[in-house]
């Protein structure tokens, strides 16, 4: 989520926007009418010297550590307890089914003891949250830790931060960030989701910067004589190959793509060179939205040839997310768009397909072309907020965030990814951690969301994954294109965003799906920019004045 912005759309959940305002305090507030750049002293980056040596080495630029096996030695990464007594209440969404109760929870009550407090967990499932969310703060009952996550309806979000959230920025920026080592331990891009209004607000739980290209099925591309994606010398040849691996009597089709993926355009615009929202020329500090440039203009082209050459699913733009999966998974498809968090793991894209076909041989897709980048669109998972208090109780909350960003092959980490040992997980003949029958319902609990550590990359069931994990992400991360404008706020991209997208959206749609003609994307962008675009700009513009000074 980009928390200035399109993590927080402002809306309706169920909940009158007129309630949520009134719930910062003191009645309704105005909404926000500045701009505002990045002004606010980020964390001190300081990496941690503790930590297990990997098998594959991470670099200074984001690529992750990864790891065959888990470390056989553990460490503890939090030398006594955040906690002094009491209790920390918290709040979290879950995707799983609800776990077992703390008096049937070895597990949470370790958790508890190392702590050195009470944790109270309020875990709602994910459908649930924003209502659960608009009715905690319309009845003044925020949690101590709690997310917020886009269509959660508060309509003013700087007012909101302000009057209930905890500013961190006097305890965390620059150097202060030390008193709390794992959290220091999260490079700078990360906290920049976290920022509301030139503030320090959020606590991020870190993904792995790049969401990639999607996935493809490696042993198809062999069968049309492509062993390696360098063999795929530019765009036109990945078109002719795209034809070669469309085979519509076996029913199988290059790409299967869902409802809102456009065709598979997220691939595309990476592979034409298109920027992450905006672009930003550094000589004269102007912006330049994605969809006003050459670059998209012609990924939504070659997009409409390929859906004119049948290389696309049909129908699939119909499909919900399960369907896509099933029939990328059954080997229907030799392409899918997702991100990369869906390849590793149980029931994730490698085991599945293994489990259905041994000789499967999924991979993630790397870039294609001299004109290729990747987005910077996987940063962070979320990133919570601290309900405001005082001095003293707000770095009892940061010990406690600390604590659950603890790193990979530490105690916690383990605590936490795989329950207490001996009750929840047994150890195979390789050290790597497997869940008894108790530890799969104990560690449903959503401690690993509170906060996190840079992700490593682990899978104990196949090397092969983990190296093509390791080496897609040292391939994408020089590549990646970050938004410019992250971190700061615009008022108009805050009520308009939403709006100007599905306008967007449902238009090109239209385009590629060949309802409409090419030529009606200069119209497109005539209307975008007349209802909130150049505003949009204009206040972006206005912030990085702010963020870099005078040019």
């Amino acid at each position: 989520m980009n928390l200035s912005r399109r993590g927080f759309l402002g809306l309706a959940t169920g909940v009158a926007v007129t309630s949520l305002a009134s719930a910062c305090g003191g009645g309704a507030q105005a909404p926000a009418t500045k701009a505002q750049g990045l002004t606010v002293k980020l964390p001190t980056y300081t990496p941690l010297s503790s930590i297990p040596k990997p098998d594959l080495p991470g670099t200074a630029a984001g690529v992750p550590d990864a790891y065959f096996t888990y470390p056989k030695e553990l460490f503890k990464a939090v030398q006594k307890p955040p906690m002094s007594g009491g209790q920390v209440k918290i709040a979290m969404k879950t995707f799983l089914p609800p776990p077992p109760g703390r008096e049937q929870n070895a597990a949470w009550r370790e958790m508890e003891k190392r702590l050195g407090g009470t944790a109270d967990v309020m875990i709602v499932p994910t459908d649930d949250w924003p209502t659960k969310f608009s009715t905690l703060v319309a009845g003044g009952n925020l949690p101590d830790i709690f997310p917020y996550i886009s269509t959660q309806g508060v309509n003013n979000l700087p007012a909101f931060a302000a009057s209930q959230c905890a500013d961190l920025t006097p305890f965390l920026s620059g150097d202060k960030v030390g008193e709390y080592p794992n959290l220091a331990a999260l490079p700078e891009v990360f906290w920049k989701q976290g920022i509301i209004g030139g503030k320090l607000y959020g606590v991020p739980v870190p993904r792995n910067l790049v969401g990639g290209l999607g996935f493809y099925r490696h042993e198809m591309f062999a069968q049309a004589g492509v062993t390696d994606l360098a063999q795929i010398t530019g765009l036109d040849r990945f078109a002719e190959l795209l034809k070669e691996l469309t085979r519509p009597r076996e029913r199988r089709w290059a790409i299967v793509t869902a409802t809102g993926g456009v065709f598979g355009l997220s691939i595309f615009t990476q592979l034409f060179g298109v920027p992450l929202e905006w672009r930003l020329d550094k000589a004269s500090g102007k912006l330049t939205h994605a969809i006003e440039t050459e670059e998209y203009r012609a990924a939504l082209e070659y997009v409409i040839k390929l859906r004119e050459a049948g290389v696309i699913y049909p129908g699939s733009e119909g499909f919900d997310t399960l369907k896509r999966k099933n029939e990328f998974n059954s080997g229907r498809a030799a392409i899918t768009y997702d991100g990369l968090p869906a390849y590793l793991g149980p029931g994730n894209y490698l085991q599945t397909q293994k489990k259905i076909d041994a000789k499967a041989d999924p991979r993630p897709l790397l870039p294609i072309g001299a004109k290729a980048v990747t987005f910077a669109n996987n940063i962070a998972f979320s990133t919570n907020l601290l309900k405001k208090s005082g001095e003293a109780r707000v770095k009892e909350l940061l010990r406690v965030a600390d604590f659950f960003a603890a790193p990979f092959g530490s105690e916690e980490f383990t605590l936490i990814q795989y329950g207490l040992a001996g009750t929840d997980h047994t150890r195979d003949d390789q050290g790597n951690p497997v869940l008894t029958d108790q530890g799969a319902k104990d560690i449903t609990v959503p401690w690993k969301y509170i906060a996190a550590p840079t992700q490593a990359v682990y899978d104990p069931t196949s090397r092969d994954g983990v190296e093509h994990v390791h080496a897609a992400l040292s391939k994408m991360i020089p590549l990646a294109v970050y938004d410019p404008t992250t971190g700061m706020f615009s008022p108009t991209a805050e009520n308009k965003f939403e709006s100007l997208y599905t306008m967007r959206n449902d238009k090109v749609t239209s385009i590629v799906a060949g309802r409409a003609k090419l030529s009606e994307l200069d119209q497109l962008v005539k209307d975008w920019r007349a209802q909130g675009g150049d505003k949009i700009r204009a206040e972006f513009e206005q912030a990085l004045q702010q963020t870099n000074g005078p040019r």
